[in-house]
């Protein structure tokens, strides 16, 4: 059988390699027109005279959309094939950012956030399925933890590409005259003008580039798939349940972003206090894109930390788990401004470490015919999770200080390194 040590990415067959470049390419576009847009969303609804609570209220509405169909999107994209639903899941998208562009008022902007809900639904478990299997059919044996990573560095370098690119656009765009804007309703517009464009290129691409065994796929087969969605979550559900392995390793997953997500969303608010507010939507934007390229560093890192680990992907999980712990309390009891920027950028190089030892044990347990539903199950998961991490170390954080909910955090992280333990001693991976 194929190693990675046995078979480096060089000496791996020319379609396998292909396969990983074409992947990487998608992964970059996609993420990239997603990184120009999550730069300046806050600001452009901000721009149009929102408060912080009506903000907040359509995130909840994209969180809530994308929680109630992300199982039903899974199981079509079983059934249907991964490109047919993901070319829908751009066109969602795309209709997102044109709705949003020409919305003025709370209501429009929250049918443009149900649709960015829709799209992240339809994206889940398509084409990351399509690129497992294309890897296990172009290479079989093949160890896939170092290829996952190669990925997800793609993905993360997009998506912080990105957010340069959308932080900047907008003052070059407008120069001296900010309050006439190019398109749409304020200046940060542009940068949602951007994220269209980019989206046409990634459906261009994905219809060109991106091929899989064609499907029938008439009405009366599309319903049929359709009529067939609700036994295919149940099946996949049962799976996850019954699985010994991949029930622990969704577990954890939950309760790591229970500890970290409210790490991921408050930081800006500390950043802001360390600086004065001229220069604190700057540094914000910038330290976004920092956040982003850590993660795809230390998810290209991956492959050679997990070779430290005999390629055993739990142990490897429940060391990066451990270092995720003092990376957040360290986080916690910064107080200046150069050692939190430190402290954050390593909690995030960690944080990328730890995707692809977790999509390694996954993908290993999942047969092809549920592999986009059981990604669609580990999705919701990990954002019930987050949600459930925001309401509770929220809460902390507003009556003791978010450095505080942190900390509180870590006692997740630990229930989570405990775990990744007791699944390193039932499995060899």
């Amino acid at each position: 059988m194929l190693s990675d040590v046995e078979a480096p990415f060089a000496k791996l067959p020319t379609s396998a390699r292909r396969h990983v470049y074409l992947f990487q390419g998608h992964q970059f576009l996609d993420r990239f027109a997603m990184g120009v847009i999550v730069a300046v969303t806050a600001l452009a609804l901000q721009g149009r005279g929102l408060g912080v609570g009506e903000i907040g209220a359509l995130f909840a509405v994209y969180a809530a959309v994308t929680m109630i169909t992300e199982l039903p999107f899974g199981g079509l994209a079983d059934g249907l094939g991964r490109k047919p639903v993901f070319l829908i899941a751009t066109v969602a998208s795309f209709t997102a950012s044109v709705v949003f562009i020409l919305s003025e008022t709370f209501w429009p902007l929250a049918a443009s956030f149900a649709l960015v809900g829709l799209g992240r639904a339809l994206r889940s478990g398509t084409l990351d399925a399509w690129y497992v299997e294309g890897l296990r059919l172009h290479a079989p044996g093949i160890e896939i933890q170092p290829l996952l990573a190669r990925a997800q560095a793609a993905n993360f370098t997009g998506l912080g590409t990105g957010a340069i690119v959308g932080g900047v656009l907008p003052g070059l765009i407008a120069g001296n005259d900010p309050s006439a804007p190019l398109i749409g309703q304020t200046v940060y517009d542009v940068s949602y003008a951007a994220g269209l464009a980019l989206t046409v290129t990634v459906f261009a691409y994905s219809v060109l580039l991106i091929q899989e065994p064609a499907r029938s796929l008439g009405t009366a087969v599309i319903l049929q798939e359709v009529r067939a969605v609700p036994n295919t979550i149940r099946d996949g559900a049962q799976l996850a349940a019954s699985d010994r392995i991949l029930s622990m390793l969704l577990t954890i997953l939950a309760v790591m972003l229970f500890a970290t997500n409210p790490v991921e969303v408050l930081w800006p608010t500390v950043v802001q206090t360390m600086l004065d507010p001229e220069r604190a939507a700057a540094a914000v934007g910038f330290l976004t894109a920092g956040y982003f390229l850590a993660i795809a560093v230390g998810a290209s890192l991956a492959g050679q930390v997990g070779r430290l680990f005999g390629r055993r992907h739990a142990v490897t999980l429940a060391v990066v788990l451990g270092a995720l712990i003092v990376c957040q309390i360290a986080l916690a009891w910064q107080g200046s401004l150069e050692g939190f920027i430190g402290a954050f950028l390593l909690f995030s190089m960690v944080l990328g470490l730890s995707e692809s030892p977790a999509a390694s044990i996954l993908h290993a347990q999942v047969p092809d015919n549920r592999r986009s539903t059981i990604l669609s199950v580990q999705s919701l998961l990990k954002q019930l999770g987050a949600m459930v991490g925001l309401l509770v170390l929220g809460w902390i954080g507003a009556a003791e200080g978010v450095g505080a909910a942190w900390i509180a955090g870590t006692v997740g992280l630990g229930a989570a390194v405990a775990l990744a333990i007791l699944l390193a001693l039932q499995t060899q991976n």
